[in-house]
């Protein structure tokens, strides 16, 4: 029941209607956070300013967050020109690499607002220590963009 809850709200953001950040749960599989979070910063701005990397960072795991500062240091990360291609894009797909029971590597093929192609190798880990986040696969790194081609 508690999955469908959290598909139904991934739909909601989709579409763009006012939702509340979805927020990490163990039963949402490694794959799933990732396809969340890009979905968000496919509509950066619904429903409102920023919201997409809001949601984002709701999934950044607790060392991640460690270093990239609070929210407001993770939004000027994402907006600075080396990860700015996301906010926006047109198209992504996500390829699994290696699927792990406590680690797993995707590589992300990202198609950005000027058609331009970029790859992102994404990593999530399970959370481990005890707290609100334990068991919850979190994103704990993604590399800087390759620019991969033009679309046509």
């Amino acid at each position: 029941m508690q999955k469908i809850l959290y598909i139904i709200l991934f739909f909601l953001i989709s579409l763009g209607v006012n939702a509340e950040m979805i927020k990490p749960d163990p039963t949402i599989s490694s794959k799933d956070v990732i396809s969340i979070q890009l979905k968000a910063l496919q509509i950066n701005n619904s429903p409102f300013e920023d919201a997409g990397i809001e949601q984002t960072w709701e999934f950044a795991h607790p060392n991640n967050r460690k270093s990239t500062g609070p929210l407001n240091n993770f939004i000027r990360m994402i907006k600075n020109p080396s990860y700015a291609m996301m906010i926006n894009h047109i198209d992504h797909k996500i390829i699994p690499v290696e699927e792990k029971e406590t680690t797993s590597y995707y590589f992300v093929e990202l198609t950005d607002v000027n058609g331009k192609k970029y790859g992102f190798e994404w990593t999530v880990e399970k959370v481990s220590e005890d707290g609100e986040f334990k068991d919850c696969w979190m994103t704990v790194g993604v590399s800087r963009p390759m620019p991969l081609s033009q679309a046509s």
